[in-house]
């Protein structure tokens, strides 16, 4: 069996100094690689669309096109292409629009180089990274910032009981395994029922779940009378 192949990345920040010191982190690590750098939102859709990247590392503001336009084009061009944000506590709102936009997740840029690769081998490998330190402050801002608004189309979708246990305890944090533990049921169960979770709400993966979940108000925001995720 031949070696995996390495997962291929595009950096996108507008800082110069930054981006470079991403390429070498990611290029670092053996399993990594980077195929191109991004100084603007547009740069890194144009990117994404010609060398179909297995991961784009987004910044939020940047010229020409902010990191939530750039993260929503990539994701409806190039489904397979998976986004990470990487943001700071005083841009909540962009994250979260980036989350509905299609992104796998978002991290703070003060994260530490290990914590960093670790998500992108996590998103690479099909799953969702939620910074638990910034998520519950991100979704408490939304709640305030959109009282009294009509909730997204996708929000109304009914779901059975369980289907709505499972989606409950994936917007607070748990993993498969820990949800499994929690329903008692079989983590290939739990597996099966995050699979049609997916489908039926038309979501890309786990982050878009925990949006659902806020917007449809099965788990409420700290401030907002109810609970709110780790962190």
């Amino acid at each position: 069996m031949g070696e995996t192949a390495p997962v291929r990345i595009v950096v996108a920040d507008d800082q110069d100094l930054l981006r470079g010191s991403l390429r070498m982190l990611m290029d670092g690590d053996p399993r990594l690689t980077v195929v191109g750098e991004a100084r603007t939102g547009r740069e890194a859709v144009d990117l994404a669309a010609r060398l179909r990247p297995d991961l784009v590392l987004m910044d939020v503001r940047m010229p020409e096109m902010d990191g939530l336009a750039a993260t929503r084009e990539i994701c409806a061009a190039a489904p397979h292409t998976r986004v990470v944000v990487l943001t700071v506590f005083d841009l909540d709102d962009y994250v979260y629009g980036a989350l509905r936009a299609g992104a796998s997740g978002f991290l703070l840029k003060n994260t530490a180089p290990e914590e960093l690769l670790r998500a992108v081998h996590v998103v690479a490998d099909g799953q969702s990274l939620l910074a638990p330190e910034v998520t519950g402050r991100l979704i408490a801002h939304v709640v305030r910032e959109r009282a009294g608004t009509a909730p997204a189309a996708w929000a109304r979708t009914p779901l059975a009981p369980r289907e709505r246990e499972v989606v409950t305890l994936i917007a607070r944090g748990l993993s498969n395994a820990e949800i499994a533990d929690r329903l008692t049921l079989s983590r290939a169960t739990v597996k099966t029922y995050v699979s049609r979770l997916l489908a039926k709400l038309g979501a890309r993966d786990r982050a878009q779940l925990v949006v659902f979940a806020y917007e449809s108000g099965l788990v409420r925001a700290a401030g907002a009378g109810g609970d709110v995720l780790p962190g």
